[in-house]
């Protein structure tokens, strides 16, 4: 049985996720499993269209397709993203329908997730066969009982396809007519000072998209910066190579990490401004996230104020709204506000303004909202890993997590851990065992009742 894997790491077979689907390939040799490297020779796939077309056929006459990929920057890695779209683009779909599918998602388990859910609503929105994911830590594969369970899923793929097992489809079919916006007269707030920036990569100015940008720079009575990600230098993609993590210096000689470094994080107000092209933004936008772990995973616009602009079907696509919002607050900041265009024009320009209000408002009495697990379950992952196997190859990470604090880890709390082990030898005790029973709801909201009461 033929299977074609598209490899989506851009070091090509020099990769952590192809020693797993080389792993397949060693305990599985009866089936044909064919290799495609898709992220490193993503140039020539997007100019030479016979390339492309190589690879369409390649999956036309295949049983099945796996999607192969390392995480970057809570998706797939902007070449990959761009195949996609050239899917799309290209009306290559036929190809896929009806093609049994599968994703292997390597990673630290850092919003893999987020990555597979995309791959995910991409085989179904190609009317695939979807029949699982395997996301395994990128060592795992060093483990006896994790190479086991490597072979029991390829064996249940493998079989799945054979059999022409039924499959469930888990993401609807994106339903969107997008209207014309048509933007009214803005009120001018009053910036306060800050230096407001909008980011974006729309080429043209009549879109919907923006049109949003001018609708809400006009909401200000200050200057609103606008940067244009095509402009910002980037001539390549992220390699994965971590090499940065030594010094925070780029292997890439062009002026990315200069332009970020100016435009980005001297802003007070940043403003993300975007299309969706296929379940996420632009291939270009996933370049300028992807270039920016130059600065490692230390927050690079930390405690600011952050809005959304977005033209397309977001509200059919959570997957999106989750990844921004968990990179929001990986920086330590506030997402103010996210708006759409999926309303009427005048609906849209209310929502503008008022996340404009909001922006300065928040601004002014540095509010942050509070972490949820997004934010909070993202940097345990990362300070663990820093902290364990990482350190050495990201020392910068080491050093901002030593000085501001990173390595809270609840073994250090000495006062807890004296008291729990108070109270753990005291509940041995049957009768003070049963009166904390008693005594256990109302203990635990003993402390907050006293700071309403007195403060």
């Amino acid at each position: 049985m033929k299977i074609t894997v598209l490899n989506g790491s851009p070091k090509g077979q020099l990769s952590v996720t192809m020693q797993y689907i080389n792993y397949i390939k060693k305990k599985f040799p009866d089936h044909e499993i064919q290799i495609i490297d898709i992220s490193l020779h993503i140039k020539k796939i997007e100019s030479d269209k016979k390339a492309f077309s190589d690879i369409i056929n390649a999956v036309r006459s295949s049983k099945a397709v796996i999607w192969a990929t390392p995480v970057y920057y809570l998706l797939v890695p902007a070449q990959y993203k761009r195949f996609i779209e050239l899917i799309f683009e290209r009306a290559a779909q036929a190809a896929f329908k009806g093609k049994y599918a599968a994703v292997m998602v390597t990673s630290i388990h850092f919003f893999d997730h987020t990555s597979r859910n995309y791959l995910n609503a991409i085989s179904d929105d190609l009317d695939m066969n979807f029949v699982g994911s395997f996301t395994p830590d990128m060592y795992d594969l060093m483990s006896g009982k994790n190479r086991a369970k490597l072979i029991s899923f390829a064996d249940d793929f493998f079989r799945a396809v054979e059999t022409g097992a039924p499959t469930e489809r888990a993401y609807a079919p994106v339903s969107h007519r997008p209207r014309a916006y048509k933007p009214g007269k803005a009120a001018a707030a009053d910036p306060g000072g800050n230096i407001i920036a909008v980011i974006t990569d729309c080429s043209d100015p009549e879109s919907n998209i923006g049109k949003m940008v001018q609708r809400f720079s006009a909401a200000f009575s200050g200057r609103v910066k606008i940067v244009a990600i095509a402009e910002m230098d980037a001539r390549a993609g992220c390699t994965g190579c971590c090499r940065c993590g030594l010094d925070n210096i780029c292997i890439h000689n062009d002026n990315f990490a200069e332009s970020f470094d100016a435009h980005v994080k001297t802003a007070d107000i940043l403003v993300f401004a975007g299309e969706i092209k296929d379940r996420y933004f632009s291939s270009l936008w996933k370049m300028f996230f992807d270039r920016s772990f130059y600065n490692g995973h230390v927050p690079m616009f930390p405690k600011r104020q952050i809005g959304l602009l977005v033209s397309g079907p977001l509200s059919q696509n959570p997957n999106l709204r989750e990844i921004f919002e968990a990179m929001v607050e990986m920086q330590g900041s506030n997402l103010a506000g996210v708006v759409s265009d999926e309303y009427d024009s005048p609906k849209i320009d209310r929502l503008i303004d008022a996340l404009a209000g909001r922006l300065v408002s928040f601004a002014a009495n540095g509010y942050i909202r509070p972490e949820s697990f997004l934010g909070m379950g993202g940097k345990k992952i990362f300070r663990d890993a820093v902290w364990g196997r990482l350190r050495f190859v990201f020392q910068k990470d080491h050093e901002y997590y030593k000085k501001h604090g990173g390595y809270d880890f609840p073994q250090k709390d000495y006062r807890m851990r004296r008291l729990n082990a108070i109270m753990m030898f005291m509940t041995s005790i049957p009768s003070f065992r049963k009166e904390i029973r008693k005594r256990i709801p109302a203990e635990m909201v003993k402390p907050l009742q006293s700071v309403v009461k007195n403060k």
